[in-house]
């Protein structure tokens, strides 16, 4: 069983990155990639425990990046796999998009604060060491004061897109992104780009121009895709000659995606470790 996109407190997971591994043994899932958004953060914390746990570690990254349209654009994450974690871009592209993502959610804590019981510090408390703060830990916050019940009403309600506390962050452009990963040596494959009830989603034209720039996969089987869904993509990506990926987006207790849920194939695995510049660091 190999998983392809899992979070931890080095964003926003709720596993410390060595308890991504260990859940990932418990549930018989025998690869993992860890795939923080923004951030190497905890990588060297999961490669630690590859001999503990027995679970081979996919080194990744979850990249926040628009696609530009003529009225604003898409939000879409595009997984960097295998990429120089010191590459001079794209840590200037990280470092842009986390201070971007900071002073969004002090705005947000603003707004909130006017209708809820909700401060900077009841926020912080809720963020890993040495993750950004973002919409999660707000909503974490939230569950916390009694306001909701859960990430999930959060999302739906007060922190969802539409609502009047939400407030946008800065993202590079996504055919950008996917050439500055392929240059830093990584694999780009686009998340979970079916999911339409986090809201728009790019077109099949954008994904063929993103597959000409280098892009080199897309995460079909996704709990946010349903059968149809995944069928549509699976022929795109033949179309396209694109790696399909499968994962389960695991957040630990912070989302009900389950680790091992989705998999991914063992011979797309080695292409893409054929491809990237770091090696799959195993047991």
């Amino acid at each position: 069983m190999i998983d392809l996109h899992t979070h931890s407190r080095a964003s926003d997971g709720t596993d410390d990155p060595a308890q991504v591994l260990e859940a990932a043994a418990a549930a018989g899932v025998r690869v993992v990639a860890l795939t923080d958004h923004d951030t190497t953060a905890g990588w060297r914390q999961a490669a630690e425990a590859v001999g503990r746990t027995g679970v081979a570690l996919v080194r990744g990254t979850e990249i926040s990046t628009r696609a530009r349209t003529a009225d604003g654009g898409v939000s879409v994450h595009l997984l960097s796999y295998l990429h120089d974690p010191d590459d001079p871009a794209l840590r200037a592209e990280w470092d842009r998009t986390r201070t971007s993502r900071m002073d969004r959610a002090r705005r947000m804590v603003d707004l909130l604060a006017q209708d809820y019981p909700l401060t900077w510090d009841d926020v912080v408390e809720q963020t890993g060491d040495e993750a950004t703060v973002g919409r999660p830990h707000l909503a974490d916050a939230l569950v916390v004061a009694g306001v909701v019940a859960s990430r999930d009403e959060a999302f739906a309600t007060m922190l969802h897109a539409g609502s009047r506390y939400y407030v946008g962050h800065y993202a590079p452009d996504v055919a950008g992104a996917v050439r500055a990963v392929v240059a830093a040596g990584g694999v780009p494959v686009m998340a979970h780009p079916g999911a339409g009830k986090r809201g728009r989603i790019v077109d099949d034209e954008t994904i063929a121009a993103l597959a000409d720039a280098g892009l080199a996969g897309l995460e079909v089987d996704h709990r946010d895709h349903d059968a149809p869904t995944r069928d549509r993509l699976r022929a795109l990506a033949r179309d396209l000659g694109l790696l399909v990926t499968g994962s389960s987006d695991y957040h630990g207790t912070g989302k009900l995606n389950r680790i091992g849920e989705h998999t991914t194939a063992p011979e797309v695995l080695e292409e893409i470790e054929a491809r990237g510049t770091l090696g799959v660091v195993r047991p």
